[in-house]
């Protein structure tokens, strides 16, 4: 058996465990506070092949290994690869406090209504999107995604981020910053964890479900879910379609250019992705922050014009194009070379359909679409029924190749 000892945040691991050890893999500092015996060969953990081919060696002679990890290492932890290595039945994993739950319970805070992410040794981005869609993140960091990163990437999001350093030892220290404080400063490399906050919505309702919760039970919600103008709102036939095609998902940023009501989204955000909304009117702001806020999501409310406005924003996995006039092409230009996945467009105008059309295919996209006629159940005098037609819309959508999307997007 490979016994895995979770340390760091809970009990020192003790003589016993250790006893009769031949191996004993763990970091520096585990290594550093156990009792190994003095007989043990010791391996530090850095690149985990050799570890794990070290490992290899004496579990096939039959030989005792002990794995010292921090926390709970079956929790985004050395469990995983060890598993996958030799089976799980060969582990005896011995878990002690994580370092989320330790972070949470020094801030009195429950956290099964917590978001969990770890950007150690992942994409930065995704944990960044899914703390400006969510109220309570847990973030595992790692080098060069560590509280400087992070505050960076939240200075324009109203969020609290808690630090959480050397949880477990004497020089533990928790602070309380704004994400612009995180980024101005050095925080070394003893962070455990960072947790992000929004202040109004730490304490959540009660759940059966940990995590984010089940997510909406149904979208392309009716037109009057949403305020607007005049009937300027996407309607809700075109807008379910435009949700399948942008497929927005927790850790996804997307952008809604044009967003006059904000209904595609608010629909978005509710389906777990960070949204950047992007309107130029004032009005129209107002509307869509009324609109989020109606529905309990966070969407993020950029002030002017397309194609312009867009060069200040994060680089966008999805974007749904519902205006442009004009400026058109050159918006879905924009989009198209900032895009990670896939540009959606609304169009009420046939005539624009050959330039969307083009914009997007010479950005590298495939490109197809769809003219959506629809015909919606009416009441007539004499409790009978009539269909009553709604304005045709053509939605084009491109999406970057497979390929393409692995190697970047343009800049």
């Amino acid at each position: 058996m490979i016994t895995v000892v979770g340390a760091g945040t809970g009990e020192p691991v003790g003589a016993d465990v250790l006893a009769g050890a031949e191996l004993v893999v763990g970091g520096r500092r585990h290594l550093d506070a156990a009792a190994v015996p003095e007989t043990a060969e010791r391996i530090v953990l850095g690149p985990l092949t050799p570890a794990l081919d070290a490992i290899e060696e004496y579990v096939r002679k039959e030989r005792r290994v002990v794995v010292l990890a921090s926390g709970d290492p079956g929790f985004f932890g050395i469990v995983r690869m060890l598993a996958e290595r030799f089976g799980a039945d060969r582990l005896d994993v011995r878990p002690g406090v994580s370092s989320v739950a330790a972070a949470f319970a020094r801030l009195g805070l429950p956290w099964d209504d917590a978001v969990v992410v770890s950007a150690h040794g992942r994409d930065l981005r995704t944990a960044v999107n899914v703390c400006r869609a969510q109220p309570k993140v847990a973030v595992l960091t790692g080098p060069g995604a560590g509280p400087a990163e992070i505050g960076a990437a939240l200075r324009s999001y109203d969020r609290t981020l808690v630090v959480a350093t050397a949880l477990g030892s004497p020089r533990e220290r928790l602070e309380r910053v704004t994400p612009a404080e995180a980024a101005a400063r050095d925080w070394g490399t003893a962070v455990s964890v960072v947790v992000s906050l929004d202040e109004r919505r730490a304490l959540g309702p009660v759940r059966t479900l940990a995590g984010r919760g089940p997510g909406p039970a149904g979208w392309a919600l009716a037109e009057d879910a949403f305020a607007h103008r005049d009937s300027m709102i996407t309607k809700f036939e075109v807008r379910a379609l435009a949700l399948a095609r942008l497929g927005p998902r927790p850790g996804d940023l997307v952008w809604d250019v044009g967003a006059g009501s904000g209904s595609v989204a608010v629909e978005c955000a509710r389906l777990g992705a960070a949204v950047t909304a992007v309107e130029k009117t004032v009005d129209g702001v107002q509307r869509i922050r009324a609109n989020a806020a109606a529905h309990g999501v966070d969407v993020h409310v950029v002030h002017g014009a397309a194609p312009t406005v867009l060069a200040g924003l994060d680089e966008p996995d999805a974007v749904f194009v519902g205006g442009g006039g004009r400026e058109l092409p050159a918006v879905v230009t924009a989009c198209a070379r900032r895009a990670r996945r896939t540009v959606v467009i609304a169009l009420a105008a046939l005539d624009r359909v050959p330039a969307a059309r083009a914009a997007l295919a010479d950005a590298g996209f495939d490109v197809d679409g769809v003219l959506l006629q629809s015909s919606r159940l009416a009441p007539l005098p004499g409790d009978v029924t009539r269909l009553a037609a709604a304005n045709p819309v053509f939605l084009l959508w491109g999406e970057r190749p497979p390929a393409s999307a692995d190697e970047g997007v343009a800049q």
